[in-house]
Order: structure tokens, then sequence, then C-alpha cells
């Protein structure tokens, strides 16, 4: 490839985008696509992952068998329910760093498998795909 025609690419590219960023339709759907972006990254992995973990284990552990979890269960909610308030609030506060940490752990790969896809991004891609119908016998095969 040839780099006249390389650089001309990604100058098209980058004025694209700068004229795009002033727009405030496409900067009001970057916005919402952030908001909504990490909405669902968080609702995910704090609310999925440490849900499914909490129930899927001790369901495996009970080879799948509703009563014998319950049955292993009801003693453990027994004892805390008896407990004096002191075990109550270690209880609960080891199963909100449990709950913190699984999320956060999720929540980092989900970030790092999903990455955001931004609006401004693809209003480039598609205007790029047009540029290059339009300056097809300019540019190199491969671009």
């Amino acid at each position: 490839m040839q780099a006249p025609e390389v650089a001309a690419y990604w100058a098209e590219r980058r004025r694209y985008l700068e004229k795009v960023r002033r727009v405030p339709e496409v900067r009001q759907r970057f916005w919402r696509a952030v908001g909504i972006y990490l909405l669902r990254r968080i609702l995910w992995s704090f609310g999925f992952f440490p849900v499914f973990i909490a129930f899927w284990l001790p369901f495996v552990l009970s080879s799948f068998n509703p009563v014998v979890m319950a049955t292993d269960l009801i003693p453990i909610l027994q004892n805390f329910v008896q407990a004096n308030p002191e075990e109550q609030a270690t209880s609960l506060s080891t199963l909100t760093i449990a709950w913190a940490s699984i999320g956060f752990f999720f929540l980092v790969f989900d970030f790092v498998l999903t990455p955001f896809k931004s609006p401004y991004e693809y209003e480039a891609d598609v205007y790029m795909r047009s540029w290059e119908q339009l300056n097809h016998d300019q540019l190199p095969d491969k671009v």
C-alpha cells in the first residue's frame, strides 16, 4: 500500500469525526449509548452473576435436589436468625463483600470482553464506506 492513499483515508476519517462530533443528535445518541452500556454492564455484573453463583453453587452441591438444598439451608438460616446482632452484622458484611468482589471481578472482564461501540465510530464507518466507493480508483485494494 502506498502511504499517501492510506494517509488520505485516515485524514478524511479524522475530518469527518471532527465534523460529526459537533452534531447534537449524534452527541445525544453517544451519551445515551454510554449510559445504556454502563447500566447493562453494571446490572449484568452485579445483578446476574452474584445471584447466579449464590443459587447455582448450593444447587450443584445438593446434587440438583431442591429438597436437599432446603434441608441444608434451613439450619443455616435458623442459626442466623437466632444469632446476636453482632454476628448477624458480620455475616451480612461478609455477604456484601462477597457480592461486591464477584461483581467487580465480572465487571472488569465484562468491560474487556464487550468494549463500548461509539455511535461516532459507527457514523464514521458508514461514511468511509461510501467515501471508499467514491474514491475507489484512487485507493489501493486492501484499504
